[in-house]
């Protein structure tokens, strides 16, 4: 009993332009035509149609399928790793293509939608190799640094820590043109200490020496940290004074 191309096209959602595709190259051929030259399938030719979707969805191209499905040497075992090896490495690609993304959308808002800002800043971590990043953190902090090293913000992550630091930091960016000591510009401050209590707590050491790197350019560069304005550090720095003196009051002990 044969079967209509285009019933064969309702049946298995494949248009019948890509049915007509598959004869002209020789993947999928009908087994007979109408009168009129209209394509006409039989049940083994849905079989095969289905084996083709198949092996479409595991990422085979066209002509690997039309080899696949062909070849009596073709060999399953080595295909099939093979194809997988390919598979593992395009994921590494877009997950790499992802951070990529989600480090430009942050310091997009980093740097207040200053795309070109945004771009090269991007380019500017791309110096140094990560092989050459890992020298210099390994060099400037200890073991137990290091450690704590791995729960900064990441400009690629997805993480709500990390997306709160990135937004707090595009907020304090946007408030620059007002006084350190303004309402709105300290309560990013205390959101700040705030964060930096709950992820830190205890490691005030190795926060005065993140700072001290942050505040050199060329060591955030060396170690990978996205780059920020000396203006904006300065401003930050006058914030957080401003803050805590306020929080010690006219005694200089910390407010309860």
């Amino acid at each position: 009993m044969y079967i209509h191309i285009k019933d064969l096209a309702r049946k298995t959602g494949i248009t019948v332009r890509t049915l007509r595709y598959y004869d002209s190259i020789g993947l999928l051929n009908p087994a007979s035509k109408t009168d009129g030259g209209h394509r006409l399938y039989v049940q083994e030719d849905m079989r095969k149609l289905q084996q083709i979707q198949f092996f479409k969805s595991l990422g085979y191209s066209l002509k690997e399928i039309q080899d696949i499905l062909t070849d009596p040497k073709w060999n399953w075992e080595q295909g099939l790793r093979g194809q997988l090896a390919y598979i593992m490495e395009e994921q590494e690609r877009l997950r790499s293509m992802e951070s990529s993304l989600r480090e430009l959308i942050h310091s997009l808002i980093v740097e207040e939608g200053d795309q070109g800002e945004a771009v090269q800043k991007l380019i500017q971590l791309t110096k140094h190799s990560t092989v050459k990043r890992h020298s210099f953190r390994e060099g400037m902090f200890s073991s137990d640094e290091i450690e704590q090293w791995e729960k900064l913000p990441k400009m690629g992550g997805n993480d709500p820590d990390s997306l709160e630091w990135i937004a707090l930091i595009g907020k304090l960016q946007s408030y620059m043109e007002d006084p350190p000591d303004s309402e709105k510009v300290q309560n990013v401050i205390r959101r700040m200490l705030e964060k930096q209590k709950e992820q830190f707590q205890g490691e005030d050491a190795f926060l005065d020496k993140l700072w001290s790197v942050r505040k050199s350019a060329q060591s955030s560069e060396e170690l990978g940290l996205y780059p920020l304005e000396p203006e904006l550090l300065h401003y930050m720095e006058r914030a957080y004074h401003i803050f805590l003196v306020n929080e010690r009051g006219p005694s200089g002990a910390e407010s309860k």
